[in-house]
């Protein structure tokens, strides 16, 4: 039994995450532009991360395909006073491990300083 409730929690933690991309009209271009629009789709289900990049004037939407959709968030925003050009709506990146060198004499990192 445990092994099968260990399958279930890996199988959940492997979640496929998808980011929309957006261009908003007008654009999102300040702190507080950023706060109002986080505020309002943190509401979507479904929604994970919302992140806004203001030199390129692009919203990234982290969120569950299974419980949420482009055509939902889109929706989100355009109730808070955004038009949306999405830009991609595709996996989420997967995070890279990163490995420091290990010394084989010594064991101490080749890390530079």
């Amino acid at each position: 039994m445990m092994v099968v409730a260990l399958l279930m929690s890996v199988t959940a933690m492997a979640q496929d995450w998808k980011v929309l991309v957006v261009k908003t009209t007008p654009e999102v271009q300040n702190v507080e532009a950023q706060t109002k629009v986080k505020n309002q789709l943190r509401l979507t289900t479904g929604v994970k991360k919302v992140e806004a990049d203001f030199v390129s004037k692009q919203v990234m939407v982290t969120y569950d395909p299974k419980k949420t959709d482009q055509k939902k968030i889109v929706a989100a925003l355009k109730k808070n006073g955004y038009e949306t050009t999405v830009v991609s709506d595709g996996n989420a990146p997967k995070k890279a491990s990163v490995q420091t060198p290990v010394d084989g004499t010594s064991g101490a990192s080749k890390q530079k300083k």
